[in-house]
């Protein structure tokens, strides 16, 4: 994908979790922008500038959505399903990163629209290469829309 890196917004509680996932971002080089927020409610105010989020340039709008499913106030299914019966919204593409290896949560993710599932793994070393991966699916191969509103 030609032009500017495009920017990643994360949902996930965990700070440990947010910690390595960035840091993954940074051992893979990823030029991406990773913004975070801590669970459905500041995810759907970001998404929507709403309260701390008003200011565009606190907020960029991202370029995909990766979404940790068990969250508090408003779980990732829920911001989920917002999200894509949401026209503004709905062609942001949503990856749900989580630990969760149910099948339920699997139909249930891409049933309301999730474009990709992964599990997180339970190694730095593994979630190094699945970010390398992920990337270079999305980032290389992908063409995404313009992150512009």
């Amino acid at each position: 994908m030609s032009g500017a890196a495009v920017k990643v917004l994360l949902a996930e509680d965990d700070p440990d979790d947010r910690q390595l996932i960035r840091e993954a971002f940074v051992e893979n080089r990823l030029p991406n922008e990773l913004h975070y927020v801590e669970d459905g409610e500041e995810l759907m105010d970001y998404l929507h500038r709403r309260g701390r989020y008003q200011n565009s340039h606190d907020a960029p709008l991202p370029g995909l959505i990766l979404l940790d499913l068990n969250m508090p106030r408003k779980d990732g299914r829920e911001a989920l399903r917002e999200i894509k019966a949401d026209p503004d919204l709905r062609w942001i593409p949503t990856v749900v990163l989580t630990t969760s290896k149910a099948e339920a949560d699997v139909l249930r993710s891409y049933d309301m629209g999730a474009n990709s599932y992964m599990v997180k793994p339970d190694s730095f070393k593994s979630l190094m290469e699945l970010i390398r991966v992920f990337s270079q699916y999305w980032f290389q191969h992908v063409r995404l829309p313009q992150d512009e509103w």
